[in-house]
């Protein structure tokens, strides 16, 4: 069987930045097992999975050891696919995850926008050995479906080098660490070693508790993001009720086959 696949760098301008996602659109469903074994030989932190369902498509989104319930930057990617190689006219794609329901991308111009459902945080404990991997106490900590720290500045979160050994024994999907930004509205890094990802280039879902956080926190609803890991990512954001709008940009890295 033979499988087209394409490479993506969402939220970013130009290649080598952002995060890469594998991108495989499909005729039909393969076995969950294959399409795991897929994303362990991508080896990326996302491989994204879709089928054409009359006019909308489902899709399926694999780290290299779990399926994940909710992944925007492959999301976004796959919207890349179909709006500028598989050559979708309409302007609006829907997405249809049998975890996370319905989710659409507008296209605006080069912007691909995210409409992804609110994650809002809760005050929450720190977990025995958390602080201590992170190296550095935060000032306040919350949680949703990952553990949220937010830290003072943006220096703090750029300098935290994880204990990731320590990580992967807490219990946890993911680590968000936020702060204020120096030339944005607030920062963010995500770490997940317990489904296969270190450290996330540019994370959409993390957004969908990072942007009503912040947007309490500052007193507005559209705002700007970057996601400070190595690669980087610029996030252009809105929050709209129980939902979150997250902009960015996409780049196409490589197109290939795959013999299973």
């Amino acid at each position: 069987m033979k499988l087209t696949i394409y490479q993506v760098d969402a939220f970013a301008r130009e290649v080598f930045k952002g995060n890469p996602a594998a991108i495989c659109p499909l005729d039909e469903w393969l076995d969950a097992g294959l399409m795991q074994r897929i994303a362990l030989e991508n080896n990326l932190s996302e491989t994204a999975f879709f089928v054409k369902s009359g006019d909308v498509y489902e899709i399926r989104w694999f780290t290299p050891t779990f399926e994940i319930d909710l992944c925007g930057h492959a999301t976004l990617a796959s919207a890349f696919v179909i709006f500028e190689l598989l050559k979708a006219e309409e302007s609006v794609v829907k997405f249809r995850s049998h975890k996370s329901g319905e989710l659409r991308v507008e296209k605006d111009g080069d912007v691909l926008t995210l409409d992804f459902p609110s994650r809002p945080v809760a005050p929450a404990e720190a977990p025995a050995g958390l602080i201590e991997a992170l190296g550095k106490a935060p000032k306040e900590i919350h949680k949703a479906r990952d553990y949220f720290l937010v830290y003072e500045t943006e220096r703090e979160v750029l300098d935290i080098a994880p204990d990731f050994t320590a990580l992967l024994k807490i219990d946890a999907h993911g680590f968000i660490v936020t702060a204020p930004g120096d030339s944005s509205d607030f920062v963010s890094r995500f770490f997940a070693p317990e489904v296969g990802v270190f450290e996330d280039p540019v994370t959409g879902s993390a957004h969908c508790s990072l942007i009503p956080f912040w947007a309490e926190r500052l007193g507005k609803n559209e705002l700007f993001a970057r996601q400070v890991s190595a690669r980087g990512g610029e996030l252009f954001c809105r929050l709209e009720g129980d939902r979150v709008k997250i902009g960015g940009n996409a780049v196409l890295y490589l197109k290939g086959e795959i013999y299973v």
